[in-house]
């Protein structure tokens, strides 16, 4: 989740919203889901995750991650002279924010990020008749047909959940938090699952292989806005997000889409941990899906893959627990927690962001090939052991070097 912008002091806050409203929740499907949730949680506040404090908490602000979001915005000029590290590499990186960046920037004047701190504003009102479907369930079929003729890797429906809706979010440019502006009637989340390029994200680390990062985002922005702007034009309110708003993993566990892995991620059928997500909140009735499991959870109990693999041992070996101290970390939920503040002070050391953990994933697979999916069935099996042994005896997640990259 690479942010940027200029680097402010924290302002003032804002008015928090009114803790005195219900809070909606969808507990019927923690269970299904995997959810540990205990009497001690807490509501999550956007300016705490790791990503807003490099703006306004000197623990985490410093010259490297000032440097770091230089990166994004300077010209190029002089850059480390190593593979993976020259001026058509952040050129290529950069670029592929592109499309993205065009709407993050458009209402800076307003105090809005959208994107990162607020959902996206940047669409047609709703038709004045609303189209009547069949049932939800036709509804939710149409939605997903459009989904992914507009480049969704996968789609699945939720239930709006208080829980993970950021108890506030903040601005990046004055530090102001604001109630999360997304109307409570619009009570059903589409889920949109982004696929990253696989062999751009075998060059990590390398500014190159945050190009897969800058498309996924630039790709799920024109996606988010296009499914948003459909269903208005239906005549039903909808309103698109990508990272602002709410917890997206959560919301796409609840979605069917995946299950959470080791390296605090959605780990998917389709393309492991290689994704991005988006959300569209709606009021438009929908068919929602279930939680659906296959043997992530009990793979990834065996396996150190991506703990092994990070240079700052940021994500962790044991099992799944309390979150460690720090306001980064969601209270009151039992699972795995990476170290937020040591990756991403890694991210601000190699002047780009890191994806290590996601190329060594044995999930990170090309699925359209038939050994990969015997792969999958092994390791969502009682032979997950022999799946683990094939995957390092394969040689599975080696760096590409940039340069073969650039060669073709």
């Amino acid at each position: 989740m690479r942010e940027r912008a200029t680097l402010q002091p924290a302002g003032r806050r804002g008015k928090t919203p009114d803790r005195c409203q219900p809070m909606i929740r969808d507990t019927a499907t923690d269970g299904p889901a995997g959810f540990e949730i205990g009497p001690d949680f807490e509501g999550f506040a956007q300016r705490n995750d790791v990503y807003r404090r490099s703006f306004w908490d000197r623990s985490v602000r410093n010259e490297k991650t000032e440097r770091f979001y230089a990166t994004y915005r300077e010209p190029l000029s002089q850059w480390r002279k190593a593979d993976g590290f020259t001026q058509r590499d952040y050129a290529l990186r950069n670029a592929a924010w592109h499309v993205s960046d065009l709407f993050t920037e458009a209402r800076r004047d307003d105090d809005r990020r959208e994107g990162f701190s607020d959902p996206y504003t940047q669409q047609l009102p709703p038709a004045s008749a609303r189209v009547a479907f069949a049932t939800p369930q036709a509804a939710a079929k149409e939605v997903k047909r459009v989904a992914r003729a507009f480049g969704a890797g996968d789609v699945g429906i939720a239930a709006r959940d208080e829980r993970w809706m950021y108890t506030a979010k903040m601005s990046d440019m004055s530090g102001i938090e604001r109630p999360v502006d997304i109307p409570p009637q619009l009570d059903n989340v589409i889920v949109i699952v982004m696929p990253m390029d696989r062999e751009l994200l075998s060059t990590v680390p390398s500014a190159l292989s945050g190009a897969a990062t800058g498309w996924g985002y630039s790709h799920d922005t024109m996606t988010l806005l296009a499914v948003t702007q459909y269903l208005r034009n239906l005549g039903y309110e909808a309103i698109a997000s990508a990272n602002d708003s709410a917890l997206a993993v959560p919301l796409a566990i609840k979605a069917g889409l995946g299950e959470y892995g080791r390296l605090g991620l959605l780990i998917t059928p389709e393309f492991g941990p290689r994704v991005r997500l988006g959300k569209i909140f709606t009021d438009l009735p929908l068919t929602r899906d279930a939680p659906r499991g296959f043997g992530v959870r009990e793979f990834c109990e065996i396996c150190r893959a991506c703990s092994d693999g990070c240079p700052v041992k940021a994500v962790p070996k044991g099992p799944p627990g309390p979150p460690p101290p720090g306001p980064s970390y969601l209270r009151g939920v039992i699972k795995w927690t990476v170290d937020a503040e040591k990756c991403f002070g890694y991210w601000a050391q190699q002047n780009t962001d890191c994806a290590i953990c996601i190329r060594v994933c044995p999930y990170n697979r090309d699925f359209t090939r038939w050994p990969a999916r015997l792969w999958r069935r092994l390791a969502g099996s009682r032979w997950r052991r022999l799946a683990l042994w094939l995957d390092a005896r394969l040689g599975h997640g080696r760096r590409l070097l940039p340069s073969r990259w650039w060669a073709g």
